[in-house]
């Protein structure tokens, strides 16, 4: 243990501490702009910097170890000053529009100049030539609005493993961009928009859909129909200042329906026919000897790092259309025969965490017809809420519209890392053993936020080794494995972003303060078991709604209609495009 002074106040910490650590196990703040706790520690920004007595320069807090008996100042009108200059220099070469900007009120750099009182003119002069990038069906780089904090390099190369954008040129030129400036399309880029949950300022941001939901809604001639993903109602509340881990499901209902949406229906319910299909397509894998072992294929993220960078991996993968796709082709081709609607008159739009399910929305048709026509981020559905005076903390709940919106425990669950599995087991165990109620029902080995979790059950006499894998940088060194012949795995799932989906790229952006000090991963997983543990039904194949659909529409799960409605298939694509 190390013991020390900061502002005058002992302080004692563990050896190889830093001195922002130091200060903030005593409830000091001290601001930074480029710092995350184990991904991007570069002390580039300086906004950090203090005064430690007897060193002639301010050091950066976030890097800077601290020794025995070291006094530290944080507040002295020297590092004041400094901070105050720093910030200013970043503002002068910063597109200053914050009132038009989606960060606006939820920007690191324009808190940070609130209350330092900085002078955004006061280095007013030449500015850099600014990229724009919109090359992607899922997000945008505005780097006029970029100010180098290298935070998004750090997670896309560090905790993603991608890496496919850097620090481009030198000095004034520098700017934050991908290899020779081509597009972020061309690359091997997977649109897990992890990169815009650490951007501090509006640099990087989902591509809106808000304009189409819109004038879907006001257009006569279509009915416009909305389900949304499990980890939205784990999330959106955070939107609307409630607190950490508030399930707002009710509400959300509520919160659609006055959005002017037709039938307000659950994502929930289409993950339980995920299940259903895959489930059986892995059970019949392992009786018939097929390709093993069977990935599976709802994280649209993963399926473009397969693609780019796995081919010879592809055959692996379930032939499942995620849930997101299966719904829309469910409503276009189920729910219209229903309600008696041509489905070309239907607009199907999906509320996502995640940014990649924008693009995904883009590559499964059915009957000529696209599966999904919007998707809206969990962010896009807060901003369009408070645009129509909606407060959501206000609202009284309601419940979703059926048949597609009722769905099981084990749908519930999907949005954590290892609920897709849990929830997959659940089904297979009884598909294996139909005379057995297989208990428990819970598969808690492969629940938790570690990046690979593996466990072994038997089943009907049956052995299945199962793997979770979430981030990527777990999922390539599994992936290796397959490809070297030395796993041993008959079913893994795959998540692109660390903690699955309540964690993924459209969710709520919060401080830097807050990703150090809660458990956001754990509190929004939270939110979906303790749904899945309240509910009467926790099976997927035991969803009433479901099995009447398959009964009056489908048939047998994985059977011919089951594939040309629910399944799809993936080939392989290059890492790189010349433009």
């Amino acid at each position: 243990m190390i013991n020390l002074k900061i502002n005058n106040i002992p302080v004692c910490i563990e050896d190889g501490s830093t001195v922002l650590e130091a200060a903030r196990s005593i409830g000091i703040k001290i601001p930074t702009l480029c710092h995350l706790k184990g991904i991007s520690e570069l002390g580039a920004c300086r906004v950090c910097v203090v005064e430690v007595k007897g060193m002639r320069n301010l050091v950066a807090a976030c890097e800077y170890p601290v020794t025995e008996g070291m006094e530290v100042f944080t507040n002295t009108e020297r590092v004041l000053n400094s901070r105050k200059t720093t910030i200013e220099l970043i503002l002068s070469d910063h597109r200053k529009d914050c009132l038009s900007c989606e960060r606006n009120t939820n920007c690191e750099l324009q808190r940070l100049s609130h209350k330092y009182a900085c002078d955004s003119h006061r280095f007013a002069g030449s500015t850099r030539d600014f990229v724009f990038d919109d090359s992607t069906d899922y997000l945008i780089r505005d780097n006029s609005k970029c100010i180098l904090c290298r935070r998004c390099i750090a997670v896309c190369k560090r905790q993603q493993g991608v890496g496919v954008i850097g620090a481009n040129e030198r000095g004034f030129s520098t700017h934050v961009a991908c290899p020779f400036d081509m597009k972020l399309a061309n690359t091997p880029c997977v649109g897990c928009g992890q990169c815009i949950n650490v951007c501090p300022t509006g640099a990087l941001q989902e591509k809106e859909e808000i304009t189409r939901v819109r004038e879907a809604l006001s257009n006569p001639g279509k009915y416009v129909v909305v389900g949304y993903a499990p980890s939205v109602r784990a999330a959106l509340a955070e939107s609307f200042d409630l607190s950490l881990g508030t399930n707002c499901q009710g509400k959300i209902n509520t919160a659609l329906r006055y959005l002017g949406f037709d039938k307000v229906f659950d994502v929930n319910c289409s993950a339980d026919f995920t299940i259903m299909e895959e489930a059986n397509e892995l059970v019949e894998r392992i009786k018939t000897g097929g390709k093993l072992p069977m990935f599976t294929s709802c994280c649209p993220g993963w399926i473009n790092h397969i693609q780019k960078n796995y081919p010879e991996l592809l055959d692996n993968l379930s032939s499942c259309k995620s849930p997101q796709q299966m719904f829309g082709a469910l409503i276009k081709h189920v729910f219209s025969k229903i309600a008696k609607i041509d489905p070309r008159d239907l607009f199907v739009v999906t509320v996502m965490p995640c940014t990649a399910k924008k693009g995904e929305k883009n590559r499964t048709f059915t009957d000529g017809l696209a599966d999904v026509d919007a998707v809206l981020t969990t962010r896009e559905l807060s901003a369009l809420c408070k645009e129509n005076g909606i407060l959501l903390n206000e609202l009284p709940d309601s419940e979703t519209d059926r048949p597609f919106g009722e769905f099981s425990g084990a749908g519930a669950i999907f949005g954590a890392t290892g609920g897709v599995m849990e929830a997959a087991l659940r089904t297979a165990a009884s598909i294996l053993d139909p005379n057995a109620r297989f208990s428990p029902v819970e598969f808690s080995e492969v629940r938790g936020l570690a990046g690979v979790k593996s466990a072994s059950y038997t089943i009907a006499g049956q052995k299945i080794n199962v793997a979770v894998v979430n981030g990527l940088n777990s999922v390539n060194k599994i992936c290796e494995s397959v490809k070297q012949g030395e796993s041993d795995y008959q079913f893994i799932e795959v998540m692109t972003c660390p903690g699955g989906c309540v964690m993924g790229g459209g969710q709520p952006i919060r401080a830097t303060i807050v990703r150090h000090k809660a458990e956001i991963a754990a509190a929004r997983a939270g939110v979906l078991y303790s749904a899945d543990k309240s509910m009467y039904t926790r099976r997927s194949h035991d969803n009433a709604s479901l099995q009447k659909i398959y009964s009056d529409y489908i048939g047998d799960a994985c059977g011919e209609n089951a594939h040309k409605l629910l399944h799809t298939h993936y080939c392989a694509l290059p890492k790189y495009v010349k433009e």
